[in-house]
């Protein structure tokens, strides 16, 4: 896998975040490849993403995306990219000639994006939405007190609006938190909540990991029995998948997330 991802010249966010269940995934037929090269605009304090000088959108990385999908078989496709505030859409025409082309030669695959907020563009959601993809993620990742030190370039509510927009199109929709930066019991509810409301019905809960001594210190370790606990609370207020544990990740069981039955 490592060997034919180099061939084609192409990123993946398993390699690139040090996601420590990469080896399950791929060896599951699921992959999440990373869009619009390897450097990132934004400076997130928790990401291990390169955040040094970004260059021009490769145009043949679509059709090489396509290809190397279509090399390896695969069933369920992530596709994630970094944050490109310097570009006039975000990316957005990017992310849709990479859909469209992955789609003509891989008829049957299923498709989940995970995408920033594009600033807040509402031009550039409807390019991505123009483009069909099976499932939208877009992680919110901490909870809304504390976006200023963990995301200042981020907006909670622009987040969310993202993810009712997609699931006012009838896009299955889903999102990410990371717990152990310093959030409290009652804000995990309120934003768990929040995201409901707004649509989503699949959720991913994992523990902050510091990639290195730059990046966010770790506020605490959460029990895997907190785990369950916020997978239950969350699966009662009626989302129809949660996956919860110290080592969740946004892309974890990514097929099997997205073919949960509808149980509301």
């Amino acid at each position: 896998m490592e060997r034919i991802i180099r061939r084609h010249k192409l990123q993946t966010v398993c390699r690139e975040a040090f996601c420590p269940n990469r080896f399950e995934c791929w060896s599951a037929g699921t992959a999440t490849f990373l869009l619009l090269g390897k450097s990132c605009t934004r400076n997130c304090r928790f990401c291990n993403i390169d955040g040094s000088a970004v260059e021009p959108p490769s145009s043949s990385e679509p059709q090489e995306l396509a290809e190397l999908v279509a090399q390896l078989e695969l069933d369920h496709l992530v596709l994630t990219s970094v944050t490109r505030d310097d570009l006039a859409d975000g990316g957005a025409q990017h992310w849709a000639r990479s859909i469209e082309l992955v789609r003509q030669l891989n008829p049957d695959l299923k498709i989940e994006v995970l995408v920033p907020d594009f600033a807040g563009s509402i031009a550039s959601w409807n390019c991505l939405f123009e483009s069909r993809p099976d499932l939208v993620n877009h992680n919110l990742e901490t909870v809304p007190r504390l976006y200023p030190e963990v995301r200042p370039a981020a907006s909670y509510h622009r987040s969310l609006r993202l993810l009712k927009t997609a699931a006012d199109r009838g896009f299955k929709t889903k999102t990410g938190l990371m717990l152990g930066l310093g959030e409290t019991s009652s804000e995990i509810t309120q934003t768990i909540v929040e995201a409901y409301k707004s649509g989503v019905r699949y959720l991913t809960v994992g523990q902050y990991l510091r990639p290195t001594s730059k990046h966010l210190p770790v506020e605490r370790w959460v029990t895997p029995g907190e785990f369950d606990d916020w997978r239950d609370f969350a699966q009662h207020l009626g989302y129809h998948n949660v996956v919860a544990g110290p080592l969740v990740r946004s892309s974890y069981q990514a097929r099997m997330i997205f073919e949960a039955e509808d149980n509301s």
